[in-house]
């Protein structure tokens, strides 16, 4: 009798013990998207985070049900510093949030309209393969919801985009955003990931007039947008917005073009793409300058930011980038690399006593890169300008007249015709606060007043903040 207890004492043991293993594997393998699934099957509520940042890789090595809740709201924020827009989001936000599945998962996917929108909407996937990509199933009036379900059958980035008649405006007030499907064995380990849609905006006033604007259905029409920019907002990744990456990074961006009419050039000034996949699919191409992405398309590009400093992320339909908003900043921190990169001379000479009035002679320097990097696109390497286009700032009776004016002009922009050396100019100069910090503006001020034979002065940062918070420019 005792050796029968103690035999099944052992056999219960044995049981216990194995059960605890098995249970500790699956939940193991179950982690996906930063939290442990109970088991295998146990269907997934997808967790979703605003733009530009992503959900965590998928370490499932089996295909689940994922469940997605999207829900569209039609708000009013700013597009730009004093602008103000309705748009039409997912989840209150343009791009909407990217989704991250599996291939071979089954997504079940829940659309929700605010019961405050004034217009019925819906969603087209374009990982969908199926009618409408899922649009006529999910034609949604305010305050209800609609569910469909796919299988993502095919690997790769794409876009969805609201598809309710019109859909251009649907598309043009912002409601699209990225569905990436992983491939079973995932994605190669980066450093940071982000993710990053360029649309074009139509309002009916002009660029950086100030106020509430309405959308312009004829300048969408005629495809001649008022603005152009990533995730929805000039500035949106720039200043103290800038995606952040340390020296010898490797980042991995998923970068879509909601449309609804202009290709992006997409580029990163100072970088070269290790990896593109191409379109958004399986084809890689490799050590690429400007990848071409259209309409209702995407591509995931990857990087290494070997170097210290500031990448402008463009479209290099360049008047699009530095006139209408589409740029964005990648900054990237740690020591210097002169073995791959070294600033040693360039551009006008520093006066004597330059640096003394302005600081440690770091802060010229980043005036320097600030000039290199942003103004002269316009007013040229030599800030001559260009003539009929864009005034001059060397030799300015304009700028020397009234430095400290320059700061509000640099934060808000300027519009209208101004007179530069007896001759008038009717450009536009675009805003530059949500850019650019108050330290740049200072420094890059104070270079150009010490160089390109203008008389010289010195603007401090705390001028800067004064004028930002309100204070007159002088």
């Amino acid at each position: 009798m005792a050796n029968s207890k103690s035999s099944m004492a052992a056999v219960f043991a044995t049981t216990v013990g194995i059960l605890l293993v098995t249970a500790t594997a699956v939940v193991r393998a179950a982690q996906d998207h930063g939290k442990p699934v109970a088991r295998r099957g146990t269907p997934i509520e997808e967790r979703l985070v605003p733009p530009p940042a992503v959900p965590p890789p998928i370490h499932r090595d089996h295909p689940a049900r994922v469940i997605v809740r999207l829900e569209t709201r039609e708000i009013v924020r700013q597009i730009a510093d004093g602008v103000r827009y309705t748009f039409w989001t997912f989840n209150g936000s343009v791009p909407g949030p990217l989704i991250r599945v599996r291939e071979g998962d089954t997504v079940e996917l829940h659309l929700k309209n605010d019961a405050s929108s004034r217009m019925a909407h819906n969603i087209d996937m374009h990982a969908v393969m199926g009618p409408g990509g899922g649009a006529a199933a999910t034609v949604t009036p305010p305050g209800r919801e609609s569910v469909f379900s796919f299988k993502a059958l095919r690997s790769g980035l794409f876009i969805y985009h609201c598809a309710t008649a019109p859909v251009p405006m649907h598309i043009a007030n912002g409601m699209y955003g990225l569905i990436l499907v992983e491939p079973p064995g995932g994605l190669p380990k980066v450093d940071h990931e982000y993710y990053v849609v360029q649309g074009d905006f139509y309002l009916s006033g002009g660029y950086h007039e100030p106020g509430l604007q309405t959308f312009d259905m004829q300048k969408l029409l005629l495809e001649q947008p008022t603005y152009v920019l990533f995730n929805g907002r000039e500035g949106s990744m720039t200043g103290p917005r800038a995606l952040t990456a340390s020296v010898g990074d490797h980042v991995r961006l998923f970068v879509g073009d909601g449309g609804p009419n202009l290709a992006s050039s997409f580029h990163v000034i100072g970088g070269i793409f290790d990896d593109v996949n191409v379109e958004g699919g399986t084809l890689v191409n490799h050590h690429v300058q400007t990848t071409l992405i259209p309409p209702g398309g995407a591509s995931i590009v990857e990087l290494e930011l070997p170097v210290p400093g500031t990448f402008l992320m463009v479209d290099h339909a360049i008047t699009r980038a530095f006139m209408q908003g589409a740029l964005g900043e990648i900054r990237v921190t740690g020591p210097p690399q002169p073995q791959i990169y070294d600033h040693v001379s360039g551009g006008e000479p520093v006066p004597a006593g330059a640096a003394a009035a302005s600081g440690p002679l770091d802060a010229m320097a980043d005036g320097r890169r600030v000039f290199n990097q942003i103004c002269s696109a316009c007013h040229q390497g030599n800030a001559m300008g260009l003539p009929g286009a864009f005034p001059p700032l060397a030799m300015s009776d304009f700028l020397n007249a009234a430095p400290k004016r320059a700061i509000g002009i640099v934060l808000h922009g300027l519009s209208g015709r101004i007179t530069v050396n007896s001759t008038g100019y009717e450009s536009v100069m675009p805003a530059l606060g949500a850019q650019l910090s108050d330290e740049e503006i200072a420094h890059v001020l104070t270079f150009v007043l010490n160089n390109f034979n203008n008389r010289g002065g010195h603007i401090d940062p705390s001028e800067v903040r004064a004028v930002r918070a309100g204070g007159p420019g002088q």
